[in-house]
């Protein structure tokens, strides 16, 4: 299943770079909290990759950086989520996924369902490696995928139905 979309790629000189920055931070301060409302919710849904996801492929990867360096930033400031212990790992994660993503949708021009899915399992293989060397485990890392897995669908699903539809 391939869309065709508008794909941008925003430059830091570009005060759209920062209004969409501050739009992901935004939706990521409000998404998890709804999420919170299901026990466990944060660690199976990982809401804050959706947005960053989606944010980072359809305005590129300057963008999806700004969100994915200030989302759990100040998630942690203003509701103590993420927990001080995984914030570092969360911001490198995170970064590593709007990298990922918006160095995908600038080379292929196009978004598919089978993009998303190759974009989210090799930000998932390098945050793995980051959480590696950051703590000296993947404990987190293997948590994604065997009580992230529903987190992961939605990832996919949930971005390319944003990209797809809303314009």
């Amino acid at each position: 299943m391939e869309a065709n979309v508008r794909l941008y790629t925003l430059n830091y000189s570009e005060a759209k770079t920062y209004l969409w920055g501050m739009i992901f931070v935004a939706c990521n301060l409000i998404l998890p909290q709804v999420f919170h409302l299901i026990p466990q919710g944060g660690i199976i849904f990982a809401p804050l990759s959706l947005v960053i996801l989606a944010g980072a492929y359809k305005f590129g990867w300057r963008t999806g950086l700004l969100a994915a360096l200030l989302s759990p930033i100040v998630n942690h400031t203003i509701t103590g989520m993420p927990a001080w212990n995984v914030l570092p790992v969360m911001v490198v994660k995170l970064m590593i996924l709007a990298m990922i993503a918006g160095l995908t949708a600038e080379y292929f021009k196009k978004v598919s369902i089978t993009l998303l899915v190759g974009v989210v399992l090799v930000s998932m293989a390098f945050g793995a490696l980051g959480e590696l060397l950051f703590t000296g485990g993947i404990t987190a890392s293997i948590q994604d995928v065997t009580v992230g897995w529903p987190g992961i669908l939605l990832q996919v699903l949930g971005s390319w139905l944003i990209l797809k539809y809303v314009k």
